[in-house]
């Protein structure tokens, strides 16, 4: 428990710790690794951290710049200590908030009473030093020791304790209350972006039919940024509920903004045409989908899990996809016959491709498929009337080309291939 008066916070005395430790979290141990790297007396730090263990801290003040106990020896004696630590001024405020406001993850991970590494990182490369470092923590006691004594050793014990629970402590000592900076925070997100109009009132109805013909200019097309934005860091101190995968999902967020990213680009690119709607993609096809962009091996093999496929068939899908998205995937995994005059255009096809004579020998395999004679090739009628070509390699059919509405370019242009890879 806490009581809290605008910019101070008194917390009541903490009862013995439980085991050898002080510190759980990583930023509670920093803190205390500050204390350790700062006294010259080791000795001291032993006699503290027993006073701690005793519960000889009572009440742990905390303000801007300096927290305050009294602690008690083991003669009975009572000493106020005090540990001061430099606040931060307004220009670095300003900085921390800045670079917080924009990582949507910096800011959960604070309202989750967390200090993730990356936001301590990202706020030291703004020049922001949170934690404090060896001489950052200056000891003043009653009892007039010169340096850090078991009283003011003891209190940084306990206040290692209070980070654990609550990093908005830390941030108090540096200068600003848990309720300034989420405000602070709320205001910077909720701010329009740099070059964005305020909103602005309406007009009545009327208004707007009357002046129907008085059309004001397009404004101007975004500006495409350099790269997608990445996602936020999801490794906190807080382990994620069962069944959530942190890798997972940042993949997920990083897939979705690099996707958004090559969407913005086609449509800002001078000779941008409409795209046709994609389809409605089945949780097998996106399942494809995703992998297709998977660079990590842990996450492909979790996608190949989710659909059923063991990892060599995901990566033959995978291959199909690039391909040819939907339709080549469905070529790769879906056998069909065509009709009676769909069949017919298809062997007329391969008769008029080839100049007279120069047709290699074609065989039946399938309702929609025809394997080349003698060799390791496959021609593959889409349900559109395009041909895919496909290669045997270990004893599994692949896609191998993209498809062509011309049987013969499309062999062609996999033998090329081929061709090509066996000469580099």
């Amino acid at each position: 428990m806490s009581d809290t008066y605008e910019d101070e916070r008194t917390f009541e005395p903490l009862p013995p710790p439980p085991g050898r430790g002080f510190a759980v979290s990583w930023w509670g141990q920093a803190w205390l690794k500050a204390l350790e790297d700062t006294a010259l007396d080791g000795q001291q730090l032993k006699k503290g951290r027993r006073f701690a263990r005793e519960g000889a801290v009572g009440a742990v003040t905390v303000r801007p710049g300096r927290i305050t106990a009294v602690v008690r020896g083991r003669d009975g004696s009572r000493h106020r200590s005090d540990v001061l630590l430099q606040e931060l001024d307004a220009a670095a405020w300003d900085r921390f908030l800045e670079m917080a406001a924009e990582r949507a993850g910096h800011i959960a991970a604070l309202l989750d009473r967390e200090m993730p590494p990356h936001l301590v990182e990202d706020a030291a490369t703004a020049g922001v030093e949170l934690l404090p470092s060896i001489g950052d923590l200056e000891p003043a006691c009653t009892c007039d020791a010169w340096d850090h004594c078991p009283h003011t050793a003891a209190l940084c014990y306990q206040v290692a304790r209070l980070l654990d629970q609550d990093p908005f402590v830390l941030l108090l000592m540096r200068g600003r209350t848990e309720r300034a900076l989420l405000d602070s925070l709320q205001e910077l997100s909720a701010a329009p972006c740099v070059g964005e109009s305020a909103a602005v009132e309406g007009v009545p109805a009327q208004e707007a039919f009357a002046a129907r013909d008085i059309v004001p200019p397009l404004p101007a097309p975004p500006t495409l940024p350099p790269e997608p934005g990445g996602p936020a860091h999801l490794d906190t101190e807080t382990a994620p509920e069962p069944g959530v995968d942190p890798a997972a999902l940042e993949f997920l967020a990083a897939h979705a903004a690099a996707r958004a990213h090559r969407i913005l680009g086609d449509a800002l690119a001078k000779d941008h045409q409409l795209q046709p709607v994609e389809p409605n993609l089945t949780v097998d096809q996106d399942t494809v989908r995703l992998a297709a962009d998977c660079l990590d091996r842990r996450i492909s093999a979790r996608l190949a899990a989710a659909s059923g496929r063991r990892p060599a068939d995901l990566e033959a899908a995978v291959r199909a996809w690039r391909l040819g998205g939907v339709a080549s995937l469905r070529v790769l995994e879906e056998e069909w016959t065509p009709g009676t005059e769909e069949l017919a255009r298809a062997v007329a096809g391969p008769d008029r491709a080839w100049p007279e004579g120069e047709r290699p020998a074609l065989r039946a395999t399938g309702g929609n498929r025809w394997t080349v004679t003698g060799r390791d090739a496959q021609l593959r009628l889409g349900p559109d009337g395009r041909w895919w070509p496909y290669s045997k390699e270990r004893g599994r059919w692949g896609a191998a080309g993209p498809a062509d509405r011309d049987p013969a370019a499309a062999l062609e242009s996999m033998f090329a291939a081929a061709e090509g890879e066996r000469g580099d």
